[in-house]
C-alpha cells in the first residue's frame, strides 16, 4: 500500500502545474490578441477556438485512454503537443492570417481535456486504499489552486514582460507536467488480477461493483479495461461513453448543470479585460479578478472537505448555478467593490460544484468507461465555455453589463434544465447501469 502514495504525490504534482498553465494560458491568450489585433471579439474567437474542438478531442481521447497499456505516456504526449500548440498560436498571431492562427487554435484545443477529465480519471489506480474521497477533495483543490496562480500570472507576466511572453510560460508549465504524466500507473496492474484485491479498492469508492455487472452484461466487466480494448472498436467506446452519461439520470443532470454553468463562466472570462479596463484601471488586473474567485473556492472546497457529507453532492450542483447567476447580476453594476463581492461569490459557487461534480462521475461511473465519462463531460464543459466566451464577443460590442447579464441568466437555466432531466429516471437501478 505504501507504494501508492508516491503516485498519488506525482499525480497531484503534475495535475497542479498543468492546471495552472491551462488556467494561466486562457487569460493570457485573450490579453495577447487583444494587444496583437486590438479587437475584443477576435480575442474571444482566439479563446474559443482552443476550446472548441474538445467535443470532438475529449470522447476520442477518454476511449484512448480507456484502452491504453500505459495511459499516463498517452497523456504525457498530449500535453506537449498542447503546449507546442500554445507556443505556435502566439508566435502566429499579428505574422499569419487570423484565420490561420484560429485553425491552429482549434487543432491544439483537441488535447485540451487531458489537462482535466484525462488527469482525474486515473485517480482511482493512484489513490490510497479506501481514500477516494479525500484523494477527490485534493484533486479538485488542484483546480482551484491553480485558478488563483494561473490568472495572476497571467497578469503579472503580461504587465512585466507582455502578453505574449505570458502565453509562452504557460506553454512551458504544461510541458513542464509531462515527466509526472508519463509516470503514473499502467491499468495492467490492476488488470492483471481481475477479481484480486488491486482492482477492488478503487471500485467500492468510486463504482460499487452493482455498474461493473451491467454495461457489458457480464461479472467479468470489472476487468473492462482489458476486455473491451480488444473486440470493440474505437468509435464504438466513444458512443459507449456517450451512451453512459445520457442513460444514466444522475450523470445527465450533473453534466447538463456543469455544461451551463461552464458557459456563463466563459462568457464571463470573455468580459474581464474589459471589466478591469473599465473599473480598475487596466485590463491584466480584469483577468488578475480570476485569483479572487479560485481563492474563495479554494476556502469553499477545504470547508466541504471538512464536512464531505454535510450537503448532497447533487445538491450542491443544483445551488451552485443560483448563487454564480446572483454574483454575475452583481458584477454587472460595474462597480469595483460590486465587482471584488461578485467574484468571491462566483468562487465560493464553482469550487463545490467542481467537487461535487468529481463526486457524481466518481460514483455513478462504470470503471470501464470512467475515462470516457470523465473526458466527455469534459469535453462538454469545455465546449460550453467555448461557446460562451465566443457569445461574448459581440455582446461586449453591444454592451459590457448586457453581458453579463445575460451569463448571469444562461447560470440560472441550469436549476430548471437539472429538474427537467429527471423525467428519464425510472428505476433506481438505471443510475448504477450507467
Amino acid at each position: 500500500m505504501a507504494d501508492r502514495h508516491p503516485s498519488l504525490r506525482t499525480y497531484l504534482v503534475g495535475a497542479l502545474a498543468a492546471r495552472t498553465g491551462d488556467d494561466m494560458a486562457g487569460p493570457a491568450l485573450l490579453l495577447a490578441a487583444l494587444a496583437l489585433t486590438g479587437s475584443a471579439t477576435g480575442a474571444s474567437s482566439l479563446l474559443a477556438a482552443v476550446t472548441v474542438a474538445a467535443a470532438v478531442g475529449g470522447p476520442v481521447l477518454g476511449a484512448l485512454l480507456d484502452r491504453a497499456a500505459r495511459p499516463g505516456r498517452l497523456l504525457a504526449g498530449a500535453l506537449l503537443l498542447y503546449a507546442a500548440g500554445l507556443a505556435v498560436i502566439v508566435g502566429g498571431l499579428g505574422r499569419v492570417p487570423f484565420a490561420v492562427t484560429l485553425l491552429i487554435a482549434v487543432v491544439a484545443g483537441l488535447l485540451g481535456p487531458a489537462l482535466s477529465g484525462g488527469w482525474t480519471a486515473q485517480l482511482p489506480r493512484v489513490a490510497p486504499d479506501g481514500r477516494l474521497p479525500r484523494a477527490n477533495a485534493l484533486d479538485a483543490m488542484t483546480f482551484g489552486v491553480a485558478g488563483l496562480a494561473g490568472p495572476v500570472l497571467a497578469g503579472g507576466v503580461a504587465e512585466a514582460l507582455g502578453a505574449p511572453t505570458a502565453v509562452v510560460v504557460a506553454a512551458v508549465l504544461i510541458g513542464a507536467a509531462a515527466p509526472a504524466a508519463w509516470r503514473l500507473p499502467a491499468p495492467p496492474g490492476p488488470v492483471t488480477t481481475p477479481a484480486g484485491s488491486p482492482e477492488t479498492p478503487p471500485g467500492p469508492a468510486a463504482a460499487p461493483t452493482r455498474p461493473a455487472a451491467t454495461p457489458a452484461g457480464s461479472a467479468a466487466t470489472p476487468a473492462g479495461p482489458a476486455t473491451a480494448s480488444r473486440p470493440t472498436p474505437l468509435t464504438g467506446l466513444v458512443a459507449s461513453g456517450v451512451r453512459a452519461i445520457i442513460g444514466s439520470p444522475h450523470l445527465a443532470r450533473a453534466t447538463l448543470t456543469s455544461v451551463l454553468s461552464c458557459t456563463a463562466q466563459g462568457m464571463m472570462i470573455a468580459c474581464l479585460p474589459l471589466l478591469g479596463e473599465h473599473a480598475l484601471g487596466a485590463a491584466g488586473f480584469g483577468t488578475a479578478l480570476l485569483s479572487g474567485a479560485a481563492l474563495s473556492a479554494l476556502a469553499a472546497n477545504a470547508v466541504f472537505a471538512r464536512h464531505p457529507h454535510a450537503v448532497a453532492p447533487d445538491t450542491v450542483l443544483r445551488a451552485a448555478p443560483l448563487l454564480q447567476a446572483a454574483a454575475l447580476a452583481l458584477a454587472a453594476t460595474g462597480r469595483p467593490a460590486a465587482l471584488v463581492v461578485a467574484v468571491i461569490a462566483v468562487g465560493v459557487a464553482e469550487g463545490p460544484q467542481l467537487t461535487a461534480l468529481f463526486a457524481v462521475r466518481h460514483r455513478e461511473a462504470p470503471d470501464r468507461l470512467r475515462s470516457q465519462v470523465f473526458t466527455t463531460g469534459a469535453s462538454l464543459k469545455i465546449t460550453g465555455f467555448a461557446v460562451g466566451a465566443a457569445a461574448a464577443g459581440p455582446l461586449i460590442g453591444w454592451s459590457l453589463p448586457g453581458a453579463l447579464l445575460v451569463a448571469a441568466g444562461t447560470a440560472a437555466l441550469a436549476v430548471p434544465a437539472s429538474f427537467a432531466v429527471r423525467a428519464p429516471a425510472r428505476p433506481a437501478h438505471t443510475a448504477t447501469r450507467a
